[in-house]
């Protein structure tokens, strides 16, 4: 394997922002911090675990000798030096703890063994899953021999760090799946097919080239699935997240968490087989459309040219083209109308199962005892009777509070007389104060005006006799 290219190492996320020091750090052996350096060592793995992710998902780390072939972009394949090899930076080296990192992504379960993944029965996301029985059944062991069940110690006590690097690579070497890059692919499909789903049958059908073909190319951005990518996504999607079935060729896709109460039918491959059909004829169609559009072309360059038994051949030639798209066109018709009827006949039986489910959940209901005609009526007539027996507490409540009352000996009319009276009352001491405010004299400054007099009062004006 020859190097990445170190203009392209430093366009990962993680080369653009560290530093030459930190970078040889991140290279160095730092297999023994991890007890006298936890923080430090901690750092460094997430570190990688970010390189190597964003490297394999860019197909930086492709083993393939071919510029045609696809490379990998979930599954990752660490063999050796060589691997390490092609992270080497002029001036830094390259990196020594690899095997250190693939080892801790391992059991974090960032990464899962390629084959354990695809020969598993049970969800990675089951706590039961091999990995967690393992660390339940090392928990409680003594410690030195639990960490060599791992290889982490040898048989001798040996740390994993103190073997070398090439000892180091004989236990992580292999093929693994990159949990986290399989998450992002699948959910980016689950939302394609949402949005390409326009609630017809067919939509839902595939067969591993039909899916490579729909999906392969919005896993992620730029990037094209292998056909191990295609084979990883689809067990993560049928075994972890239950949201398609495989049965042979055909792949449906069900509602997410119902994989295990569906089924393929026989309708969905006969629906799928015509999907499929209808697919090939387009893809015809269009070849034998762009060969006319050629000969097309090519006719009119050769009469530009005065060629005209050449342009005659070519004319020759569309005709016959323009013959096969006609039949192509109308075997296509055909194949899709049969499609329509197809899943039309097929909603219709989702209907019919919908309305027999419902008249018999009716039929269940009205069957209950409580629901039988001798049943209602003793009901309503105990009902009756209830309301009845309530009306009679009533007035015999009302009564009660009625003689209550005569007993008493309480008269209405006098309690009104004694009301009118409490408001005259009021009404009198409103009145009586209003007269005591208008009696009392306001004190005043009296005002005096140089050029008159100021009139006598009134009392004297009264003792002035009046001439006769």
């Amino acid at each position: 394997m020859s190097s990445i290219p170190l203009a392209q190492l430093t366009s990962l996320p993680t080369y653009a922002s560290v530093s030459s020091t930190r970078l040889k750090s991140l290279y160095s052996d730092f297999t023994h911090q991890k007890h006298s350096n936890p923080s430090s060592y901690a750092s460094n793995v997430e570190w990688w675990r970010h390189t190597l992710e964003a490297s394999l998902v860019r197909g930086l780390l492709s083993e393939s000798s071919t510029l045609s072939a696809v490379p990998d972009r979930l599954v990752l394949h660490a063999y050796g030096v060589a691997f390490a090899d092609r992270f080497r930076v002029e001036g830094v080296g390259k990196p020594l703890s690899i095997p250190t990192v693939i080892f801790e992504l391992c059991s974090s379960k960032a990464l899962i063994p390629l084959s354990d993944f695809l020969n598993a029965s049970r969800s990675i996301y089951d706590p039961g899953w091999l990995p967690y029985r393992i660390a339940n059944y090392v928990v409680g062991k003594p410690l030195w021999w639990a960490l060599g069940q791992l290889g982490i110690v040898e048989s001798n006590g040996a740390v994993f760090g103190d073997s070398g690097t090439t000892e180091r690579w004989k236990k992580v070497r292999g093929d693994y799946v990159a949990v986290s890059l399989l998450e992002s692919a699948a959910e980016r499909i689950l939302e394609r097919q949402r949005q390409k789903s326009t609630g017809h049958l067919a939509d839902s059908l595939y067969n591993v080239e039909s899916f490579r073909a729909a999906f392969a190319d919005c896993a992620h951005e730029g990037a094209t699935l292998s056909s191990t990518d295609v084979k990883v996504v689809l067990k993560f999607l049928e075994r972890d997240k239950g949201a398609i079935i495989v049965r042979g060729e055909v792949i449906k896709f069900v509602d997410e968490g119902t994989a295990q109460t569906s089924e393929v039918t026989p309708v969905d491959t006969g629906i799928l087989a015509l999907k499929t059909s209808i697919e090939r004829l387009q893809a015809q169609v269009d070849t034998v459309q762009h060969r006319i559009d050629q000969l097309t072309q090519q006719i009119s360059d050769a009469l530009r040219q005065k060629r005209k038994e050449i342009a005659m051949t070519h004319l020759r030639a569309r005709k016959q083209f323009e013959e096969v798209l006609k039949k192509r066109l109308s075997s296509m018709e055909l194949l899709r109308s049969t499609l329509i009827r197809v899943e039309t006949s097929a909603g219709d039986i989702e209907i019919m199962k919908a309305y027999e489910s419902s008249t018999a959940t009716l039929r269940e209901v009205l069957a209950h005892p409580s629901l039988q005609r001798e049943k209602i009526d003793e009901t309503m007539d105990a009902m009756a009777a209830a309301n009845a027996d309530a009306r009679e507490v009533q007035d015999a409540i009302q009564l009660g509070a009625e003689m209550a009352q005569a007993d008493a000996n309480v008269d209405d009319a006098d309690l009104e007389a004694e009301l009118q009276a409490l408001v005259q009352q009021v009404e009198d001491e409103k009145a009586h104060a209003r007269d005591q405010q208008l009696e009392t004299p306001e004190l005043r400054t009296p005002r005096h005006t140089p050029t008159m007099e100021q009139p006598a009062p009134r009392s004297e004006q009264e003792k002035v006799p009046v001439p006769l």
